[in-house]
């Protein structure tokens, strides 16, 4: 009588807004579980985390900790990852990372399972999953692409605080309650006050005058979607928004669009869920999108500045198909294919 099998998982930066969420999507969407181990820095080491009517203890994240384990989500940033990723590998786990350490390697793949699984197949032990806003602006593009063949795209993003952890969206809580209050507003995360403002800042300045967050969306919108010569214009904004991101694009394409076509192209696509009601004044918004495994695409409309272009606006949430729930549909498909299986106990 054969039994679904069960895997042995870790979670390194599970005490994060991120590995939180990893955590409760394992359990919500009920991933084989044999036991499941969550991973920290040293001063989170020995607390525990609660989820889904279990108790876990949190240990250190180290090297040699990751024996026994069949896969491990990194949820840390990409000097944790450069430091334990080889040795979580090197035990036999497989690694799906969120940070951008690896995500432009040769050898890694960078993979939404909607739009190219098949580069799940080359992995040599790491997955990588993309950038929060890549896979948010995708959701859209790829399908539009499918049907008219992208040729570039200019994006603005408007970026939720929960993007840069947890610190960030108590600090904009606290400066919204001390704006009611008449209180002097503290700034510890960003540059500027977030709350009521926007900051056209997302990462670190490169030479070029753009941030790296927005060199990420034009570097990994290339190899995702296998267009080594697509041109991106990104322009990242941070907004006073607690969970999930939108932007506003414009694409052009090789084939004549249509608004019809497009709508359908994006109402057929397993990543996405057309919100396109201009009439009724129905779009997308972060709030109904946030918690929602489909990102929401509207606001479809022939672009007036290119010769064959496509305006539109798309909302999902930066820690679900931006970051925890993409890496665990990577898992799930690799379990389906037979690219991922238990070890032998």
């Amino acid at each position: 009588m054969s039994t679904t099998p069960s895997f042995s998982v870790g979670i390194v930066g599970a005490t994060g807004a991120a590995g939180h969420e990893v955590m409760r999507l394992l359990h919500e969407r009920q991933f084989p579980l044999r036991e499941l181990r969550l991973f920290a820095s040293a001063r989170s080491a020995g607390s525990t985390v609660a989820c889904a009517g279990h108790t876990y203890a949190v240990v250190e994240a180290k090297l040699g900790a990751f024996a026994g384990l069949d896969v491990v989500f990194f949820a840390a940033g990409g000097s944790v990852t450069r430091a334990l990723a080889p040795d979580a590998v090197k035990a036999g786990c497989l690694v799906i990372d969120k940070s951008s350490a690896l995500r432009m390697e040769p050898t890694v793949p960078l993979v939404i399972p909607e739009i190219n699984p098949q580069a799940l197949r080359t992995h040599q032990g790491i997955v990588a999953n993309p950038n929060c806003s890549t896979a948010v602006a995708l959701m859209a593009l790829w399908p539009l692409h499918q049907r008219f063949g992208l040729k570039r795209y200019f994006v603005a993003t408007y970026q939720s605080v929960s993007g840069s952890g947890a610190a960030a969206v108590r600090e904009l809580e606290a400066q919204v309650q001390a704006h009611a209050k008449g209180a002097p507003i503290e700034k510890k995360i960003y540059p500027y006050q977030i709350a009521f403002n926007v900051i056209p800042q997302v990462d670190s300045f490169g030479s070029d005058g753009y941030t790296g967050e927005e060199s990420k969306m034009m570097q990994e919108s290339r190899k995702i979607m296998g267009l080594p010569q697509l041109k991106v214009s990104a322009t990242c904004v941070r907004v006073p928004v607690v969970r999930a991101h939108s932007m506003a694009i414009n694409a052009e394409f090789e084939r004549p669009v249509s608004v019809d076509a497009a709508r359908a192209a994006i109402a057929a696509f397993p990543g996405a869920v057309l919100v396109d009601d201009p009439a009724g004044r129905k779009y997308p918004t972060p709030l109904d999108f946030s918690e929602k495994v489909k990102c929401g695409v509207g606001r479809i409309r022939i672009d007036t500045a290119f010769e064959n272009g496509l305006s539109l606006w798309v909302s999902g949430d930066n820690l679900w198909k931006g970051a925890a729930l993409n890496a665990i549909q990577n898992a799930e498909l690799m379990i389906r294919e037979g690219l991922l299986k238990p070890r032998n106990r």
